[in-house]
């Protein structure tokens, strides 16, 4: 970070594709990374039956997933049995791929449905699966409320999808 006349600024200019994406008309993301040819674009780990699993593009760490089922949904209960238990599947199997690749102390799996539960994404359920690691609230966050990623997006993808027994292709 350097001064300028008082303000605080930390240079990140990575994050400069983020902010000046072009604004697409709403589309899901989840339905999105669904899409055949999508899987590098998206982050997209692997594909299964009924659910895909993808790093979040605005990560809590290095390593954070999403597991989100096929079926546009806001509603837990729309969900059919096959989708539920394969996403607590994969929830267990990224945690196994998790340690493996990342070796974090712990990882949190959870879930925000609705708004009032605070899903940032309210249209479309997923489930978050976020390595952490002793002390991993450092510092930046802790006095300006950034994160620093030690790793690229694109990185943390290639290394997950070696990690998993049915990686997502390029396609």
């Amino acid at each position: 970070m350097n001064r300028v006349d008082g303000t605080e600024r930390l240079w990140a200019p990575w994050r400069h594709q983020y902010v000046a994406a072009p604004q697409q008309a709403a589309t899901c993301l989840f339905c999105d990374a669904a899409v055949p040819g999508n899987a590098d674009s998206h982050y997209v780990i692997t594909r299964r039956a009924h659910s895909l699993v993808m790093l979040n593009a605005f990560p809590y760490n290095v390593g954070h997933l999403l597991i989100a089922p096929y079926l546009h949904t806001s509603s837990l209960t729309e969900l059919g049995d096959d989708a539920l238990v394969e996403m607590m599947r994969l929830a267990r199997e990224m945690n196994g791929v998790l340690e493996g690749v990342f070796h974090p102390h712990g990882v949190n799996v959870g879930m925000n449905v609705g708004a009032a539960a605070g899903a940032g994404i309210r249209d479309h359920i997923h489930l978050h699966v976020v390595p952490r690691w002793d002390g991993d609230t450092n510092f930046m966050y802790a006095l300006s409320g950034t994160r620093v990623m030690s790793q690229s997006l694109e990185e943390a993808a290639a290394l997950l999808r070696g990690a998993v027994s049915e990686p997502a292709s390029g396609s």
